[in-house]
């Protein structure tokens, strides 16, 4: 096996220049870096990145845990990973995803092993064991979301209060009055408390209120066959309603589908805004939905920027960053019926 003093010997360096080369923990001249490195090759000389990490104290990778036992994965999730990757790589990092379970247990081992220099948590529930067992390590940790009492916490997450705002206010100037918004939480029986949906639920409760309007909250299983049979009842249940908020991605299609086939048409008979949500999700259905484009790649690059800012400022500020969702135009809303 080729060690260190064959590249050393080759390089005609030192053992020392050799190590400081693989593991990083010295800065080298340009020539002779390259040096070493072509003797490396020549040699087929292979670095051991766990023994660099240790060289170095850090790994340069940060774990980022979805519990994907109790969430299912969609295309919005999928833009929190891919630009919180790019950004991770951009400031010499790199980004593990790890689909575990929302148990405390399961992220204090990841914590545990040395193999990360922080934690990345999404998905974040309104009492979250997961938080309290970090606090307790020694591993930095950052929150893409945030728990009910998220003080002395970093965070950032999506302003869910300011984006129903925009939903609701733009169908009542459409002439709205009867509401219900369907989400996927906590009463859906998947994910206990989940932060977007009851975040959600009461700044829809407070907007209804305080305009004098009718609502609706409606919990539906993150499927899409579910979304269809709830969709074809839905109808019977709130013969009212004429405008739906939706924030629950796994099952609008199946819902606007099923909203089809029991003969309500959208946005005729019934207008919707997707909350939360992307253009992939929002293109599955006909007509396509007005939604409120989530900011996962904003949140994605701040989540990595704050929790790289820990590892290397522990003593920093903990900054809590809310953002709103973008309205894009679709064609699933418009005046209520028979407004005149």
């Amino acid at each position: 096996m080729v060690t260190m003093h064959d590249v050393a010997a080759r390089a005609n360096v030192s053992v020392a220049t050799v190590s400081f080369v693989v593991n990083g923990t010295k800065p080298i001249s340009p020539a002779t870096t390259s040096r070493v490195e072509q003797a490396m090759r020549e040699l087929g000389y292979r670095r051991n990145p766990v023994g660099a990490a240790l060289a170095r104290g850090r790994t340069k990778i940060i774990g980022m845990l979805y519990p994907a036992l109790q969430r299912p994965l969609s295309g919005t999730v999928g833009g929190f990973f891919t630009s919180a990757a790019v950004r991770a790589q951009e400031r010499g990092y790199q980004l593990v995803l790890w689909p575990i379970s929302n148990e405390s247990d399961e992220a204090m081992a990841l914590a545990d092993t040395g193999l990360v220099d922080g934690v990345l948590l999404m998905e974040v529930q309104l009492n979250d064991n997961r938080v309290p067992a970090l606090v307790q390590g020694r591993t930095p940790f950052a929150l893409i979301g945030r728990t009910a009492d998220p003080e002395g916490l970093a965070y950032v997450d999506v302003d869910f209060g300011a984006t129903v705002t925009t939903a609701v206010e733009t169908l009542v100037a459409l002439g709205h009055r009867d509401f219900c918004l369907v989400t996927g939480g906590s009463r859906a029986g998947r994910f206990e408390e989940h932060g977007p949906a009851e975040r959600s639920r009461a700044a829809f409760l407070a907007d209804i209120e305080a305009a004098g309007l009718t609502g609706a909250v409606r919990y539906c299983l993150e499927d899409s066959r579910e979304g269809r049979a709830f969709g074809r009842a839905f109808r019977d249940e709130h013969p009212d309603v004429t405008a739906m908020l939706l924030l629950n991605e796994h099952a609008a299609p199946g819902i606007v589908i099923g909203l089809r086939e029991a003969g309500v048409r959208v946005p005729e008979d019934l207008s919707i805004i997707s909350l939360g949500s992307s253009a992939h999700m929002a293109n599955m259905v006909d007509p396509a939905l007005t939604f409120l484009r989530s900011p996962a790649d904003e949140l994605g690059r701040l989540g990595v920027d704050t929790i790289i800012d820990r590892i290397e400022n522990p003593d920093a500020g903990l900054p809590a960053v809310l953002i709103p969702c973008e309205m894009v135009p679709g064609g699933s809303i418009a005046e209520a019926p028979g407004r005149a």
